[in-house]
């Protein structure tokens, strides 16, 4: 219930990191991304300065086999090089297939040591790109 309820706050998140939002053309969000910047309270596996980390990608059924989510990890990426980052990391749920085949195709790797539980009962997989 904890970890649902900071994936509900996304106005905490805008104002502790950034909320990017991806939507279509009558403005309707098609999906949004945490980037989570350095000093960000959101940062969790972006332990050193030369990370990156974003989390809770999410696209809404309209926006889904659109390329949403694929052009929300580019637009990190696109940061992550701009930041002068060497590495991107992130968390995944286990049961998000189409995510991890997403970051698959996209150059990450799964990375076990970066497993962890932001709240207790919520297990999540790592992933990391070196840019």
């Amino acid at each position: 219930d904890s970890y649902e309820a900071q994936l509900r706050d996304a106005a905490r998140r805008a104002q502790e990191a950034e909320l990017w939002v991806a939507v279509d053309d009558d403005g309707a969000v098609l999906g949004t991304v945490t980037w989570c910047p350095v000093g960000s309270p959101w940062r969790q596996l972006a332990l050193a300065e030369h990370q990156a980390e974003f989390r809770m990608l999410s696209v809404a059924r309209a926006g889904r086999r659109r390329g949403v989510a694929r052009a929300l990890v580019e637009a990190c990426l696109a940061r992550a090089h701009q930041d002068g980052m060497a590495e991107v990391v992130l968390w995944s749920h286990p049961l998000m297939l189409g995510a991890h085949a997403l970051y698959v195709s996209m150059g990450f790797d799964r990375a076990y040591d970066l497993d962890g539980n932001p709240v207790p009962g919520v297990h999540l997989w790592g992933f990391r790109l070196a840019l």
